[in-house]
Formats: structure tokens, sequence, C-alpha cells
């Protein structure tokens, strides 16, 4: 069955996919083991001379890229630019100068029993590898992993979002640049086709996604063994102190809430701020979030600041959790209604919402930024650590040995202090 992709921001109808069939899966997988041979036989050196291509035309072509991804995601062009096509430029700078060092060979301690004899650790290519991506960041989610899984020797089974799958844009920037053909395969379709995809046993599964997704990938992977890679959701908690600037912590929590109109996996999610500056931050937030642009659906092209929500289901979810929040005594300070006829939700700031409402238990993936009173360090960790999520979190304050030691107390992957957003 032919799925539609639309302009979530115009609502225009863009083009239909074609899920693949399953004697073309075959086929992928047969090219996939074959030039993962030759992608084995390469130096790390010569591997990482080959993503630098990609990097290269990004550059090169930047604009009509950016335009192709505004135009599937609703997201604005800086965010376009900054968030995804930076972000996979970033990744290879780095990694062509780094990709030998980590991949050398390492020698390890040999314990006293194992005298006279000697050890180390190779890293060796583990074969095919299936990357499912997600629909907020179609063209970053693509390109970094597929490129890691390249320099580590792997040829690349790739399946975008249906929601977004850009669809054509991956084989003009690989073919474009001159990439190693077939290094990097794209397969489109919905759920049907990543599930058949699995079926097929690749040798590791990569997934950006939800934890319902997730749990579905790891039971589907379990039946053949399959190593599985899981970023899934998140209900990210920032903790701002009283000793902070409020000027600087304000524009970084407005950032890390509404960059992607919210729909990140490690956007703010939860913003506990101490009782002391609670009025003062909640007033210095709401004035920057009320100055934000906001897109436009009759002028593609004018500047703003926070575009749209990408998909419709996710829309009706932050609707139902900002409307079932209000109903129980929740206390919106600006947005909280969608911009009618429009996948727009203005960026929406709200305080008085309590630890057992559905804003602050689920993911909202959505431009909602819920600002919650606290008073002590012990607190607002318990406060923090009651969620069933734990992808990353953040710490605000000037005393960094503090910042340190709530850190080291909170359940979650990683921090960032005075920060947000890994970056």
């Amino acid at each position: 069955m032919k799925i539609n992709v639309i302009n979530p921001l115009t609502k225009e109808s863009l083009y239909d996919i074609e899920p693949i069939q399953e004697k073309e899966l075959e086929e992928v997988y047969d090219k996939a083991k074959s030039i993962q041979k030759k992608i084995a036989s390469l130096s790390v050196k010569d591997r990482a001379k080959e993503i630098v291509k990609i990097s290269d035309y990004l550059i090169d072509h930047h604009k009509t890229i950016c335009d192709r991804v505004v135009s599937e995601t609703g997201k604005t062009t800086f965010e376009a630019l900054s968030n995804e096509l930076f972000g996979i430029c970033d990744t290879i700078d780095y990694y062509r100068d780094q990709a030998e060092k980590i991949l050398k060979p390492q020698k390890v301690h040999t314990s006293l029993v194992l005298m006279g004899k000697k050890s180390r650790i190779e890293f060796d290519p583990m074969g095919t590898v299936l990357i499912i991506a997600p629909w907020n960041y179609p063209l970053i989610q693509c390109f970094v992993p597929s490129i890691l899984a390249f320099l580590a020797g792997n040829a690349v089974v790739y399946k975008p979002s249906e929601i977004t799958p850009l669809k054509g844009l991956y084989e003009e920037i690989l073919d474009g640049a001159g990439f190693m053909k077939d290094a990097i395969q794209i397969v489109y379709g919905g759920k049907d086709t990543g599930a058949a995809l699995i079926e097929q046993k690749p040798d590791k599964i990569h997934f950006t996604g939800s934890t319902r997704a997730g749990k579905q990938i790891m039971e589907a992977a379990s039946k053949n063994l399959i190593p599985v890679d899981l970023e899934l959701g998140g209900k990210d908690p920032a903790i701002v102190f009283e000793d902070v600037n409020i000027e600087k912590t304000a524009n970084g929590l407005v950032w890390a809430a509404f960059t992607n109109a919210g729909q990140s996996c490690t956007s703010i999610e939860r913003c506990y701020v101490h009782e002391s500056i609670f009025d003062e931050m909640t007033e210095k937030v709401v004035a920057i979030t009320k100055k934000l642009r906001l897109a436009n659906p009759d002028c593609e092209n004018c500047e703003a600041d926070v575009g749209c929500m990408t998909a419709e289901f996710q829309l009706k979810k932050v609707e139902e959790q900002l409307k079932d929040a209000v109903g129980r005594g929740a206390k919106v300070h600006c947005g909280g209604t969608k911009v009618e006829g429009s996948m727009i939700i203005p960026p929406t700031v709200v305080t008085e919402v309590t630890n057992d409402m559905d804003l602050i238990t689920e993911e909202t993936f959505g431009p909602i930024l819920p600002l919650i009173k606290f008073s002590t360090e012990k607190e607002v960790i318990e406060m923090a650590n009651d969620s069933e999520y734990g992808l990353s979190a953040s710490v605000w304050s000037k005393d960094l040995k503090r910042a340190d030691r709530v850190t080291a107390s909170l359940k979650v992957g990683n921090v960032s202090i005075n920060n947000h957003m890994l970056t």
C-alpha cells in the first residue's frame, strides 16, 4: 500500500512511497554482504577519506538539502542547517581524524595466572548493520550512525521513517558525493517494512524512536540473538539552582525546550526551578518565549524561530496532555492553543503542575515547558528521578561541586552542566 508524504506546514501532498517487496529485500541484503567484504578490506584511513566526500557534498549543496528537510519536517531552515547538516559535518570532521586511533588494536593487561602470554583487543566489523530512524531528525539520524558503522567496516541498510522519508535525497547525496556504491542502501516503507528487514537477520540493529517500538524491535531481534542499540524516549529534567545567571539560564532553557518545536528526545520536558528564583525565572522565560517567531503556513520562506509539529498523531498527544494538565489546575502563561487549521503549537510555558500529571510522567515531544518549584537539593533529586525515563538531564548552577554532586545522583544516561541537549 502506498504511503503519502505531506508537508506538515502547508498540508501539501508531496509524493507517495511504495514499500519495498520481500524479494527486493533479499537483494538488498545480498548486496550488503557482498560490498561489506570490500569495505572491510579498506584501511580505516581509506574509509575516513570516503566519508569526507559526504560532508563536502553537504556543504556544497546545503541550500537545496535544507529546503528539502524543511519541506518534510516543518522545522525552520536554521534548525535544518544547525541541528542536522552541521551535526553531520561536525561528526565527519571529528572521526576523520580520530577513527584510526579509536579502532586501533589495544594492548591490555594480562593477569599473572597467564604469565608469559600477551592480550589485546581488536575491533572487527560485524557485517551488515540495519539502521531504523525516526521522523524528527531524518538527515542526521541517517548519516551519523551510517558513517560510524561504515568506518568500523560494516555495510549499512537504512530505513527512514515513512513520515519523513526524504525519498531520493539520500541517494542524491551518496551518488553526488561519489561515495562507495551500495555501502549505504536506502529502503523505504512503514512498520511492516521494518519488521521484514529484521527478519532478514542483519548482524546488528540500531534503532531510534519510541519506547513502544523499541520493545517490539528488541523482541523481534531476540529470536535470532541480534545485538541492538536502542535510543528511545525521554522525559528529560532540567534542575535550576538559585545562584544562576537568570538571563543566560532562561535563554538556555527556552532553546533547549523549543528547538525543533520540542521534538527532540533530549529536549527539556520538566524544568525544576528553586523556589527563591521561581517567579523571576518564570517571568523571564515567558518574556523570551513570547518573542519567538512562529512558522507561517502562508509564507514558507519567512524567517521563524520555531517550526510546526511534524506528525499529526504527536500533535494530538501534546494537545491531550496539555488539556489534561489545565483541567487539573495547571496554569498556561503563553501559547497553549494550536494555530487554527495548522500543525503549529506556539511555544507554551506552564506552571502549577504536579508530578502525577501526564504532562510530567509521559513523554510530550512538543513545544511545552513545565516549570516546577522545588526547595531543597534532596527534594529535587527525588522529583527528577521519579520517572520511567532516564535518557538525559541538565543541572544549572554556579557551584560546580554541587552540580557534580547532583549529577552523580541522577538516574540518567548523561547530564549536561549549565547547558542542555549534549552540546
